[in-house]
């Protein structure tokens, strides 16, 4: 897999991921390499919803970076 520099994966983020809460959601765990936990108190919301959006998101940019 092609390696890509932060600024590469921020501009791809921020041309697929619509919605502003979670483009900085996937890019604080992607670029910053926040865990979980921490990003759940910071944007308050659960775990479970913070890896949600995670995981759905890392969806749509990976189709379009492979």
């Amino acid at each position: 897999m092609k390696e890509y520099s932060n600024s590469q994966i921020e501009q791809i983020i921020n041309d697929y991921i619509h919605s502003e809460r979670d483009r900085k959601i996937l890019k604080r765990r992607l670029i910053d390499g926040i865990c979980y936990e921490p990003l759940a108190e910071e944007f308050d919301l659960s775990v479970r919803q913070i890896k949600s959006i995670i995981y759905k998101c890392e969806d749509l940019v990976f189709r379009h970076i492979q």
